[in-house]
């Protein structure tokens, strides 16, 4: 049984619309050593960053790889997740193109395909396509905690400002910091129920 604290913690977090109770006890274990896997061993051809012009591409490519990552338990969780990066949107739109590599992947780092579903473009029934983007976005942060190596940082959340996209998307850093200061309280906590 959780302490108080903890039990406050979560309290506080879901009245913030910071975390999702429901959530929390499934994602507790990770389980994405193969997503992991299969996210570092995949190969990005010149074909996927055709429509992505910006520089440097180290950066867009490190970003791709953590949304990939990111989209493990939100797919697990059947839930639709923001994209915060429009140069990354660019480069999962060019792997997507490369249909067979990614079918393989997909098959490879979830055991099913992944979806994509933009804005108003998610067949009914998919669980928080039709959410706000600031709803998704929370999920990505989300995402990214439960994902996130120890001190890895994200780069998805100012990506687009950093090589320089025109109308960047993005997260405010206050906003990441709130959500990941929320997972850290509750990861502090027991949750053994």
């Amino acid at each position: 049984m959780p302490g108080a604290a903890a039990v406050a913690a979560v309290a506080v977090a879901a009245a913030a619309g910071v975390i999702d109770i429901r959530n929390i006890v499934r994602w507790r274990g990770g389980g994405f050593d193969r997503v992991n896997a299969a996210v570092a061993e995949l190969e990005l051809p010149a074909a996927v960053f055709k429509t992505c012009p910006w520089q440097p591409r180290s950066l867009v490519d490190t970003g791709l790889r953590q949304w990939l990552r990111c989209c493990a338990p939100a797919l697990r969780d059947r839930e639709v997740i923001g994209m915060p990066s429009r140069a990354v949107d660019e480069a999962w739109h060019g792997l997507i193109l490369c249909t067979a590599r990614y079918a393989t992947f997909c098959k490879k780092a979830y055991g099913e395909f992944l979806h994509h579903h933009p804005e108003g473009g998610a067949p009914d029934g998919v669980r928080g396509a039709f959410d706000s983007a600031d709803e998704q976005l929370r999920r990505t942060v989300l995402a990214w905690s439960l994902v996130a190596a120890p001190g890895e940082q994200g780069v998805l959340w100012d990506l687009d400002k950093r090589v320089g996209v025109d109308q960047p998307w993005g997260i405010d850093r206050a906003r990441v910091a709130a959500v990941q200061s929320a997972v850290a309280k509750l990861d502090a906590g027991s949750w053994n129920w």
